[in-house]
Order: C-alpha cells, then sequence, then structure tokens
C-alpha cells in the first residue's frame, strides 16, 4: 500500500478526494449542529467548551485538534498531509457553513438536517480515509495507543475515549440527545458502506514504500 504522505500514485484523484472528503465533514458537522438534536461525542465536547470560551466551534475544533496531535509525540505516530489537512480544514469549513446556515428551523426541517449530517459524515469519512493520506488527529491518538500496546482491545480504547469527552462536552454544555445516539448507532455501518467506493487501490507491489498505517473505517472524530 501506499505510504502515508506519498503522492507518487494517484496524486491528483487522492489530493481531490482528500480535500473534498473534510470539505464535506465541516459542512456535516455545521447540519448536525443546527439540527440541535444531539452531536456525536467528540462534537459535544467542542460544542461544550465553544460555549463556556466564547471560541467559534470551528476555532476549538482547531485547537483541540492541534492539542490532540501533539499527544502523537510519545505514541511515536508519524502525521500525513491528511492528518494536518484534517486539523485546519474542517474546522475553517465549520464555521463558513454555520454562518451561512441559519437556525431556529421547525423540528421536521432539524430532523432532516440531521439525517442528512449523519449520511455526508459518513461518506466524507471515506472520502478522505480513502485517499490514504493519514486519519485523523483523534483517530490516529487511538489507533497509536493500541499500536503501543497491541494487548489492548481497539474497540474498547475507542469506547472509553468518546465516553470520556462525551461526559466532559456535556458537562460544559454540548448538546446530547436523539442524534448521539443515531450517530453512535450508524456511522460505523454508513462508513463502511462508503469506503470500498471511495477507496483508492493500493500501489502496485514493488511500486513504493509500505504504508505504516490507515485509521479504521470509523473515526473517532474528526
Amino acid at each position: 500500500m501506499v505510504a502515508i504522505g506519498n503522492l507518487r500514485h494517484r496524486p491528483v484523484r487522492r489530493l481531490v478526494q482528500l480535500y473534498a472528503g473534510l470539505t464535506l465533514y465541516g459542512v456535516s458537522m455545521a447540519l448536525m449542529i443546527r439540527s440541535g438534536l444531539g452531536l456525536d461525542p467528540w462534537d459535544v465536547f467542542h460544542q461544550g467548551v465553544a460555549r463556556r470560551t466564547g471560541l467559534s466551534f470551528g476555532t476549538v475544533t482547531i485547537a483541540v485538534g492541534a492539542l490532540v496531535l501533539l499527544l502523537w509525540v510519545p505514541l511515536r505516530q508519524r502525521p500525513g498531509l491528511g492528518t494536518v489537512s484534517n486539523v485546519l480544514v474542517i474546522g475553517l469549513v465549520v464555521d463558513a457553513t454555520l454562518a451561512l446556515l441559519p437556525g431556529g428551523a421547525p423540528l421536521a426541517a432539524r430532523a432532516a438536517l440531521l439525517v442528512v449530517g449523519i449520511v455526508a459524515n459518513g461518506a466524507a469519512t471515506a472520502l478522505y480515509l480513502g485517499a490514504r493520506l493519514g486519519p485523523g488527529p483523534r483517530d490516529g491518538l487511538m489507533t497509536g495507543y493500541v499500536a503501543r500496546r497491541p494487548g489492548r482491545s481497539v474497540r474498547l480504547v475507542r469506547t472509553v475515549i468518546e465516553v470520556t469527552v462525551l461526559a466532559l462536552g456535556w458537562l460544559l454544555g454540548g448538546t446530547v440527545g436523539v442524534g448521539t445516539v443515531a450517530y453512535a448507532l450508524t456511522i460505523g455501518p454508513l462508513a463502511q458502506l462508503f469506503l470500498p467506493m471511495f477507496t483508492v487501490e493500493a500501489e502496485p507491489a514493488g511500486a513504493g514504500p509500505v504504508e505504516v498505517g490507515v485509521a479504521g473505517p470509523r473515526p473517532a472524530g474528526p
């Protein structure tokens, strides 16, 4: 498979797909925020911090992503272009989309925003992971921890991280609701559905270095 950050193999396709996925991810987050019906665990945390600090949602997303990326250092994880882009692009896009998307819609419209947001999030996840240019910082934290401690369950580590940030976010004032449950139940199957459509095929054997790792199909967050 192609190395993280190696663009010799299908560079145009992979770059377009990466940034399309990150852009769609930011839009999907904004849709779920405007639904007011609950967010995924990391976004509950981002929203809680934003409400406590007065910073924009996107600014908090970028700041938290950068801080999480620093935790890669002791885990000896190597970020790719997709990892760094994830930190910057998603936060900028979510703020821009929120500025254009008014709130206060009727319940039926907000429910539609939630459904579209979750489906778009699943497609966005498959797009940027399928580009094979590096996982998001939050995913890399989980996979790096498991790689350093092979006896630990990936599912258990993911659950502990997500429950922790969800609880912190709720205590800070983030929105937990039916959307939180819907996201948890559907994002994995949605990412699995879309991932085969968007995964760039591996570089032919012997054509380049071996990939050091790509996150699994479901992110713990952007």
